[in-house]
């Protein structure tokens, strides 16, 4: 019986300032996680060094020439510079924004050339990696530039899966971006991924109304009843489950959210506010709707705790895991169609 490949997984180390590289070290200090995959972190010699002398890591990285060399059952290193790069822990420099963006080229770019199965993004501050070549709110737009598909940002546990309408868009300009068409395409997207990345047949979505207490009848805003609803309806009509909108606060404050597959909100703060204070910790950043998968921590770069060796690498491994599953599920559903479709051709 032929031995079953291991998943490759390209990392991108974040912002070196950070917390970035220290979880990831902390992740793979447990060897039984190279059961698991193939890890390659995309960084270089010196800079992963310095962070292993910090918190005084034993773990063992292994020098690669080139991403066609990688070494299963070992820790991975591509390096992405030879030049010195200065490190000052805790701080947001322009210095530590460019390596940031380099390691983040590096693993997208072999993401994208099939040289690796999945992405996993340690954090980035996005304030620092500003540039001429980056020039986008976050990961989850940068990817979509680079990769082919629509994206959906989702935080997701086992049991909550929450995805945004609008992403990371000033408040002031969430009203007016939402549409009938914006809404169509994120609903289309949270089902096509609910299927296809985590098996669910008929999966069952609710959406999140805009207004407080969905407009109360357009006392409090019009968009609920006016757009919101009547394009819910029509998306209902077509054989989906979706349901709303519902008020933000009692959907959540009720536990309503536990009978859905999926959870749409509306804005960024809607969503996350209340998802990070159900799992911050456990939680999964996973970016739906795009040719390849990459997942990242529910967290930030935690300038604070940098250097201190407090970082806590549960979220971190969660992503590794829920990558790698999400990775499974996409391969096995892929085969499974493809599978069905020679069937009918041949009949």
């Amino acid at each position: 019986m032929e031995k079953e490949r291991k998943i490759k997984v390209g990392i991108s180390v974040g912002d070196i300032n950070g917390i970035g590289i220290e979880v990831i070290l902390k992740t793979f200090a447990d060897k039984r996680m190279l059961d698991f995959c193939t890890p390659i972190i995309f960084a270089n010699a010196k800079v992963v060094s310095f962070h292993k002398k910090t918190f005084h890591s034993d773990v063992q990285v292994q020098g690669v020439a080139s991403i066609d060399a990688v070494i299963d059952g070992k820790i991975n290193l591509v390096s992405i510079s030879k030049e010195e790069v200065k490190i000052e822990l805790g701080v947001a420099t322009k210095e530590s924004g460019a390596f940031a963006l380099k390691s983040l080229e590096a693993a997208t770019t072999a993401l994208r050339d099939k040289k690796v199965d999945l992405l996993v993004t340690a954090p980035i501050n996005k304030d620092s990696i500003q540039s001429d070549d980056f020039k986008f709110a976050g990961h989850t737009e940068f990817l979509e530039d680079k990769l082919d598909g629509k994206s959906l940002m989702i935080l997701m546990t086992d049991t909550l899966r929450m995805g945004l309408i609008t992403g990371h868009i000033p408040v002031a300009e969430v009203s007016k971006t939402i549409s009938k068409e914006l809404i169509e395409a994120k609903v289309e997207t949270m089902y096509d991924t609910l299927v296809k990345d985590f098996g669910i047949d008929k999966p069952k979505i609710a959406v999140l109304g805009l207004n407080p207490h969905c407009g109360d009848n357009g006392v409090i805003g019009n968009e609920d009843e006016e757009l919101i609803r009547p394009t819910l309806k029509e998306i209902q009509e077509s054989g989906k489950l979706v349901y709303g909108p519902y008020a933000a606060d009692g959907f959540f404050g009720s536990g309503n959210y536990q009978g859905f597959d999926g959870v749409l909100a509306m804005y960024h703060d809607q969503g996350l506010v209340a998802f990070k204070t159900l799992a911050f910790g456990n939680g999964v950043n996973f970016t739906a709707g795009l040719s390849e998968v990459r997942t990242s921590p529910d967290h930030g770069t935690a300038f604070e705790i940098a250097g201190k060796n407090k970082a806590d690498e549960s979220s971190f491994k969660e992503a590794l895991f829920a990558g790698l599953k999400i990775v499974k599920t996409r391969n096995g559903y892929k085969t499974l169609t493809e599978d069905q479709l020679k069937v009918r051709k041949k009949y």
